[in-house]
């Protein structure tokens, strides 16, 4: 429980670009944090693209402030992602970030912030197999969502029944569905379209993945190549070799299907290409791909661009899905909302963020604080000395 003497006031603003429709907060994780001893500072319509009104943040009993005076008063703010640059510029020394920003991505920003003595709190390094950081875990809760937003957008491309329809006018077969990673977004797409009546099959090159696939009626497929498991829970990255045999293999494979739902993201690094344009050139007319890899460093799917759909010469959809959680505003802010008060409360359980390098949680999100940058893989991305320190800092916000 937070004291209130020395409470932590936590800032959220609207989202100010077109493809985003989450809040940080919603009013629910709003009243939890106040409950226990935070405030809470919101701009006015930051919640409207997800159904949350400015009468239900008054009711949690959040305050409602102008965008300038959040930024200037607040000692943590919550976001989605990295705020732009004036943003974070006007934030005081020793205020904190907390949000998926994506640092391994945003490296000069990760140093110039540093040094302006801020604290950012990247929500996807957290380490996905601790039992006790599961209710922070951010990455999981929006990539569930677009797993399942993949399978209603997938659905709505198609140009034909996904389940098999007997009408008097004949008998429709079933589409047959693929998805490419089966981690949580793409279990969720399975279940998705398989509710949707598709014949779904999953592909990941983890093979203990099966047992999974299976639970949710699903066929699996997985590669020759034992990839496996790399640390935190993810797929490793593959070599140039082992991706050329995957590539092959796969090409062989989604010549059979009518949808394909590519999931496969490697953090900080460029998305691995999973259908490729030989791949694409074969593949049936009105075929659909939703690449939830898509992202400025590229996709799974050659040519998907993040955010916009094309078809090609063949007729082959390419959707570019790499933040299809943001179409499903309002639950995935209710999700992410509760990931954010964990996080809160793991870092400030008396009411002042406490910073324990020894801590496993805080050790792994916390990227930069007190003038240093302090985690382990954004330092040697930034080609920074190994950071030998085990002692707890605390930073009392401004």
């Amino acid at each position: 429980m937070a004291n209130s003497d020395t409470s932590l006031t936590i800032g959220v603003l609207s989202e100010k670009t077109s493809r985003e429709h989450r809040v940080a907060l919603d009013p629910s994780a709003t009243k939890q944090l106040i409950q226990a001893g935070f405030s809470v500072l919101i701009e006015a319509g930051c919640g409207s693209d997800a159904s949350f009104t400015d009468e239900s943040y008054l009711s949690a009993g959040a305050t409602l402030a102008a965008r300038s005076e959040i930024i200037a008063s607040c000692d943590a703010l919550a976001a989605l992602s990295l705020p732009a640059s004036d943003v974070t510029n006007a934030l005081s020394s020793g205020s904190a970030v907390i949000g998926l920003l994506d640092p391994l991505n945003n490296l000069d920003r990760v140093s110039t912030l540093a040094a302006q003595g801020l604290t950012l709190v990247a929500l996807e390094l957290l380490p996905r197999t601790l039992s006790r950081a599961q209710q922070m875990d951010a990455l999981s809760s929006q990539s569930s969502a677009a797993g399942y937003r993949a399978g209603i957008v997938a659905a709505e491309k198609f140009g034909r029944y996904l389940p098999m329809m007997i009408t008097a006018s004949g008998t429709a077969t079933p589409a047959k569905a693929i998805v490419i990673g089966t981690g949580v977004a793409g279990l969720q797409a399975i279940a998705t379209t398989k509710r949707l009546g598709a014949v779904v099959t999953g592909y990941d090159v983890r093979a203990a993945s099966h047992t999974e696939v299976e639970s949710l009626g699903a066929k699996f497929l997985t590669s020759s190549v034992a990839a496996g498991a790399g640390e935190g829970g993810y797929a490793r990255a593959m070599t140039a070799e082992e991706q050329a045999i995957q590539q092959k293999e796969l090409a062989d494979a989604l010549v059979a299907f009518d949808i394909i739902i590519t999931t496969a993201k490697v953090p900080g690094r460029t998305p691995p290409l999973l259908v490729s344009q030989d791949t694409l050139a074969e593949l049936k007319p009105g075929t659909v791909c939703v690449d939830l890899g898509a992202s400025d460093k590229g996709g799974n799917v050659f040519g998907s661009i993040d955010g916009e759909t094309f078809t090609t010469a063949n007729g082959v959809v390419v959707v570019g899905g790499g933040n299809l959680a943001a179409d499903l505003p309002a639950s995935s802010s209710l999700m992410y909302g509760r990931n954010i008060t964990a996080v809160v409360e793991a870092l400030a359980p008396a009411g002042a963020i406490v910073i324990d390098p020894a801590d496993e949680v805080h050790k792994a999100i916390v990227v930069c604080h007190s003038g240093d940058v302090a985690n382990a893989a954004v330092r040697t991305a930034l080609n920074l000395d190994p950071l030998d320190s085990t002692e707890t800092v605390k930073a009392q916000a401004n």
